[in-house]
């Protein structure tokens, strides 16, 4: 991915300019939670590390947990991020309590999504299904596979790419 994105402070709201990989210009307007503030200086750095829009960073945090570094799903998912003790591991993340460290595996996770399927809706979709059930239904499904996704990775995907300004096609 060839991308970069600049910031503007603009009435309270964080407005980026996304400039993509071919010369594509897309403006998305984010304003991060009250509470998703504190963490804005960790996801822009994680974002910047990672190659990933900060706005899809901060969607993500709070569609999982609210920004709660805390949070514990009844699936077992764990902080920030809600990384399961698996994917945590696999990405080097010892304390998936640890808001830092667990917004850059994130970041880091979503990066390696993106590589493997080329957009950021599907490496949603994976972040959230897995990539295994995702490829498995772009097999089976062809180009309807998110049509034939779980709801709950529908909503996931519909949620988040609204609020960070992504488009689905």
């Amino acid at each position: 991915m060839n991308s970069k994105t600049s910031f503007w402070l603009l009435a309270g709201g964080l407005v980026a300019l996304l400039l993509i990989g071919g010369g594509g210009y897309a403006v998305a307007e984010y304003t991060i939670s009250q509470r998703g503030k504190q963490y804005l200086p960790t996801i822009q750095a994680a974002a910047t590390q990672w190659n990933v829009p900060w706005q899809l960073l901060a969607a993500q945090l709070e569609q999982e947990s609210a920004y709660d570094p805390n949070a514990v799903s009844g699936a077992g998912a764990q902080g920030i991020a809600q990384f399961m003790p698996a994917t945590a591991a696999a990405y080097g993340l010892t304390n998936p309590f640890d808001p830092v460290a667990s917004i850059d595996a994130e970041a880091h996770l979503m990066s390696d999504l993106y590589n493997q399927f080329n957009d950021w809706p599907t490496a949603l979709a994976a972040y959230n299904w897995g990539p295994g059930n995702v490829q498995n239904a772009m097999n089976q499904y062809g180009s309807s596979w998110l049509s034939n996704a779980p709801s709950e990775t529908q909503n996931y995907v519909a949620t988040i790419s609204g609020n960070a300004g992504i488009t689905v096609a």
